[in-house]
């Protein structure tokens, strides 16, 4: 496959979709075992064309770049559906597929026992779906929505078990904190809308120049600082970094498989993703990078701090991933995307590998996450 294909680009992300539709609108009356079947084969199909993909990328050094659909044009505006294919999105595609698989296979034996069977199947294939839109997507808009339907998708799984108190407190506020990064990054988008006229990555690059010399209206603060600090706060929202942070340590409640892809492939790594991709912008804006490591060290090792006084298996894991993350921002902070990206990715494996691993102890603990209670 050197040459990218549309259709089989198109087929990475609406495959896990038709999985999540068939196992959530039909799942009562095919039942389990082909609700899983079906949700699991979605995704291989996934991670099989993004493998190929990144082969194609990486040896071949193929590169796609096109609209798929336009949606509606308002003025010079134009609200589009398309596809950037390069080194990091075929990198991010095989991340998010792959954990995502395995999450898949591994919740059959989990939620065995669980009335809510398919319906969780049809919810991590939704979630599998948005963040693959979001990671392939070429403008802003498309980025926004998988944003989003990352987000309703998180709040549903933390708050899968529905009847706990605490899962239900806890998915709102996951929601709600999510709300007040999104509001920062909605400022952002609007902002370079506003003076630029386009959402496509490649138009907005090319006119970043020209927003260094502008200042914001009525005031004497550097317009590309604002944006960047805006787009950062979107991203301190879902990579949960301080203050944002207060959401993912209670995202625990939900089943483990979730915190498995909540915290390895897909909604923490979408922040930092999304600075990489937006780099050319931040790289203007010495203040905003700055701003950035300062959050990402205070992240890192506050949260470090914090993980060590938990008892809870999952707790300490997930502060685990809060401190992991603050590394994360504090090389997009100092410019090495590459080296955030690697982290990136190695996190996402050995995390999932981490939560899924505390999943199975607990499972033989009888549903004891304390560590207190096991060893010797």
């Amino acid at each position: 496959m050197s040459e990218l294909s549309l259709n089989s680009l198109l087929a990475v992300p609406l495959a896990p979709l038709v999985g999540s539709i068939a196992a959530g609108l039909l799942g009562r009356s095919i039942g389990r075992r082909a609700s899983h079947v079906l949700t699991i084969l979605g995704v291989l199909v996934s991670f099989i064309i993004s493998a190929m993909t990144l082969k194609a990328v990486a040896v071949d050094g193929a590169h796609f770049n096109a609209t798929v659909y336009e949606w509606m044009t308002l003025g010079s505006l134009k609200m589009e559906v398309g596809f950037l294919v390069d080194g990091l999105t075929a990198m991010m595609m095989c991340v998010v597929t792959f954990v995502s698989l395995m999450v898949h296979i591994y919740t059959i034996g989990y939620m065995e026992e669980d009335d809510g069977y398919q319906r969780f199947f049809s919810y991590i294939s939704l979630f599998t779906f948005s963040m693959l839109m979001l990671v392939m997507s070429n403008n802003l808009l498309q980025l926004f929505f998988g944003w989003e339907a990352v987000g309703l998708v998180s709040y549903l799984l933390i708050g899968f078990w529905f009847k706990k108190p605490t899962a239900i407190f806890a998915n709102m506020k996951a929601f709600l904190v999510n709300r007040v990064g999104d509001f920062g990054f909605i400022l952002g988008i609007g902002l370079l809308l506003a003076f630029t006229g386009t959402l496509n990555y490649n138009e907005l690059f090319a006119k970043a120049g020209e927003l260094t010399a502008l200042t914001l209206p009525k005031t004497d603060w550097s317009l590309i600082t604002v944006i960047c600090i805006c787009l950062f706060i979107g991203a301190m929202g879902k990579s949960a970094q301080f203050p944002l942070h207060v959401w993912l340590p209670d995202s625990m409640e939900g089943p483990t498989p979730i915190s498995a892809l909540i915290h390895a492939a897909t909604m923490v790594t979408a922040g930092i993703f999304m600075v990489t991709r937006m780099s050319p912008l931040f790289e203007l804006s010495d203040a905003a990078l700055n701003f950035i490591l300062v959050i990402g060290s205070i992240t890192a090792l506050f949260m470090g701090f914090l993980g060590i006084i938990q008892n809870d298996i999952k707790r300490v894991v997930a502060y685990s991933t809060l401190s992991q993350l603050g590394y994360m921002t504090v090389a997009l902070g100092l410019s090495a995307y590459n080296v955030a990206v690697f982290h990136l990715m190695t996190h996402a494996f050995f995390k999932a590998l981490l939560f899924l691993g505390a999943g199975s102890v607990i499972m033989g603990m009888h549903h004891d996450q304390d560590i207190r209670n096991m060893g010797g």
